[in-house]
């Protein structure tokens, strides 16, 4: 079967590690993931569930984080499980985070162009988080 993919970047002026730190916690994804939470909170069990535009949606970093791997499976109301990979690459003093995107099986192309738009948007706003 043949994907279709992005890859989604953004470059910020922080190292690495700081970069990871910010977006590899689940509780700092309001501040830049607006395409995939409102709000997010640590269930008693430890899960971190949202309320996405897709519904309550549990969200789960697979990492490893401390290698720049920020992927993470997305629990949809249905059970079934979305991974979207994202890494976090050192580029001199700064970073890149790529974010890999897939369209979804029955995904319609402008559907895809949508999703493709609120990434870019939501890399875009984790980069200001690190301008002064």
């Amino acid at each position: 079967m043949t994907w279709n993919v992005r890859h989604l970047t953004t470059t910020i002026d922080a190292a690495s590690e700081a970069v990871v730190a910010v977006a590899g916690d689940p509780a700092q994804l309001p501040r830049w993931a607006a395409g995939l939470s409102a709000g997010i909170r640590q269930e008693d069990d430890g899960r971190w569930v949202t309320d996405s535009p897709m519904g309550e949606v549990e969200v789960r970093f697979v990492g490893p984080l401390g290698a720049g791997v920020l992927d993470h499976d997305v629990v949809l109301p249905n059970g079934s499980v979305t991974r979207n990979p994202v890494r976090v690459l050192p580029n001199d003093e700064g970073s890149e985070v790529v974010f890999t995107l897939f369209q979804r099986t029955g995904m319609s192309d402008a559907d895809f162009a949508a999703d493709a738009r609120q990434v870019q948007e939501d890399l875009d706003r984790l980069a200001s988080l690190f301008r002064g």
